[in-house]
């Protein structure tokens, strides 16, 4: 229930520190339209990168390349 009705729209409007969203753009589980890209419409700063075909499970499915991105991200 706290995961799928939990409303986190004022915390994130509330985000004042580097912000790094991934999603994927094939997330049968969480679609990226209400999730990542809504997400990124709240915390303007952030930035959003989308993994072309990536499934929910991407810490399985694209672990080197989001480990390169979350390496990057930390780095600047």
């Amino acid at each position: 229930v706290a995961f799928s009705q939990t409303d986190f729209t004022e915390d994130l409007k509330k985000f004042d520190v580097p912000t790094l969203i991934i999603h994927g753009d094939d997330d049968q589980i969480v679609p990226i339209d209400a999730a990542a890209r809504a997400s990124k419409k709240l915390v303007p700063h952030a930035e959003l990168k989308v993994y072309a075909g990536a499934p929910h499970g991407i810490t399985d499915t694209h672990k080197d390349q989001l480990n390169a991105d979350l390496l990057a991200f930390a780095k600047a």
